[in-house]
């Protein structure tokens, strides 16, 4: 009994190797992707001006209005549109070159970017910019996706939340570090534009030197490598200790459950009933997750606090605090989310967006006839932004790691990806049109979304905390009604062996 609780305590407890890991694959990952999303939006008109004086050093004529806007555009969407491509490109990757291996060759697209960015205004081309924005999409694509993947793969299970929430953390500090970078008193200058483009390639340098020095996923080195005593190795240097035989009877269980159905494509992940409320889970709640108007809320905040007052060259600084509340916020989710559970977070989370979308739309449509609505806006704004980060932005991708198994995880987390990238383009697509057709009513659509997701959570998605990828398995499985073969091959029951797609 003693040694049973001995082995719980190890293979329970934080160790020095796994929260490096964690913290590598999360700044070198993680960071850019949110650094990346915010990092334009402070040197956008310098970098607009620059776009139209290289274009008039070639031509001798101005861009029209249209034309600027449209190149600018397309210089926002391309970092999605990347996205949508690195996700696509997950299943193959993390199958072929492991969840380690793929972090460390996304780097060059990260790396090769961020010189090249840094280098536009030198050479004079816009053309490079975009072509970045890419490549930076692609990293963020893969990164969005591998490391929650990596992360799950590494930690026990009572600490699979905390450490799942880490990567959407890391992503938050990325997106604060651009808002702070990009003051006009720091890098938001002529000279400083480039400098701030670039500094993205500096994370993933760091993780290009240190990554390798941490082991790759023990299930990874077990069911897809083959390689028993090599995933032993790397639970003992995860756990810091030499009692790892109960997580290897874990991951042996699973390996042979999963024997039959080789690789999982994407095709298998729509035709598999054993796995269909599984799917329709993960693109409910990443849908959810950016059809409910994250982004469309930090675009119309400027406006929110220049409408009550605050003076324009002040609403950078306001920008920051909402960014820092943002961080704040994911930290708690941290420490909650494995004494609250993943699906009460997500509730919470989703029901506090729900309410600061419908007042913050009587709010503005009321602050031109009551003077302290304004006031309300900022309000609604900050509780959008704090119930955004404790469910909604975190809990989704550590979902995905939790209720697939290893065979069909990678497939999970391109269509996850996908639909991710997709309604983010989406929302950054339509929401300017929006914003025209329906004014402050623009938030009522969020609103519905907020509340369609937290209905389909509370019917739904069971509780996840604390138990393995097969229990969690089990559950699902009375969930799609497939009772007719033992608990434990439930899912595998309608897979043939295929290749991945």
């Amino acid at each position: 009994m003693d040694d049973a609780v001995q082995v719980k305590k190890n293979q329970g407890k934080l160790t020095l190797v796994l929260g490096l890991a964690t913290l590598v694959a999360a700044f070198g990952s993680s960071f850019q992707y949110g650094y990346n999303v915010a990092v334009v939006n402070s040197p956008a008109e310098i970098m607009q001006n620059f776009y139209n004086t290289t274009y008039f050093n070639r031509t001798s004529e101005y861009l029209s209005s249209s034309s600027l806007t449209l190149l600018w555009s397309v210089t926002v969407s391309m970092f999605p549109l990347g996205g949508f491509l690195g996700s696509l490109m997950v299943g193959p990757m993390v199958n072929s070159c492991g969840r380690k291996g793929t972090l460390l060759i996304n780097n060059i697209f990260s790396i090769v970017p961020a010189i090249l960015m840094g280098c536009s205004k030198v050479a004079k081309s816009f053309e490079i910019i975009i072509f970045s924005r890419i490549m930076v999409g692609i990293c963020a694509g893969l990164s969005s996706n591998v490391v929650p993947m990596y992360l799950g793969e590494l930690s026990p299970k009572n600490l699979r939340g905390a450490i799942g929430v880490v990567p959407q953390l890391f992503i938050t500090v990325g997106i604060l570090v651009a808002q702070i970078f990009g003051l006009r008193s720091i890098l938001t200058s002529e000279e400083g534009w480039p400098i701030l483009l670039g500094i993205t390639g500096i994370p993933a340098a760091l993780q290009l030197l240190l990554l390798p020095f941490f082991p790759e996923s023990p299930r990874y080195i077990l069911m897809q490598k083959g390689d028993e005593e090599g995933a032993r190795k790397a639970l003992k240097k995860l756990r810091n200790s030499d009692n790892v035989e109960a997580e290897m009877e874990e991951i042996r269980l699973e390996d042979e459950l999963e024997k039959a159905a080789g690789q999982v494509s994407v095709l298998n992940l729509f035709s598999t009933k054993a796995i269909r409320w599984q799917l329709i889970s993960i693109i409910a709640l990443m849908a959810g997750q950016q059809l409910s108007g994250i982004n469309g809320v930090y675009y119309y905040a400027d406006k929110i606090y220049k409408g009550a007052g605050v003076q324009e060259n002040d609403v950078q600084y306001v920008t920051v605090g909402t960014g820092s509340v943002n961080v704040v916020m994911t930290i708690l989710a941290v420490f909650i989310v494995e004494r609250l559970g993943r699906r009460l977070l997500i509730l919470i989370g989703f029901s506090i967006c729900c309410l600061a979308c419908i007042v913050l739309t009587i709010a503005l449509s009321l602050q031109d006839t009551v003077a302290w609505m304004p006031y309300v806006s900022i309000v609604c704004v900050i509780c959008y932004v704090v119930g955004h980060a404790i469910g909604p932005s975190p809990i989704p991708a550590l979902i995905i790691t939790e209720i697939f198994l290893q065979s069909s995880r990678p497939a999970a987390f391109m269509v996850g990806g996908t639909v991710h990238w997709l309604s983010n383009f989406t929302v950054g697509l339509i929401f300017p049109f929006m914003q025209v057709g329906l004014g402050d009513y623009s938030f009522i659509i969020f609103g519905i979304i907020c509340l369609l997701t937290t209905i389909y959570t509370y019917f739904i998605i069971p509780e996840t905390k604390a138990k393995t990828f097969v229990e969690i398995n089990q559950i699902f499985a009375k969930i799609n009604k497939v009772s007719e073969v033992p608990p434990e091959k439930e899912e595998l029951q309608d897979f043939k062996p295929s290749v991945p797609l």
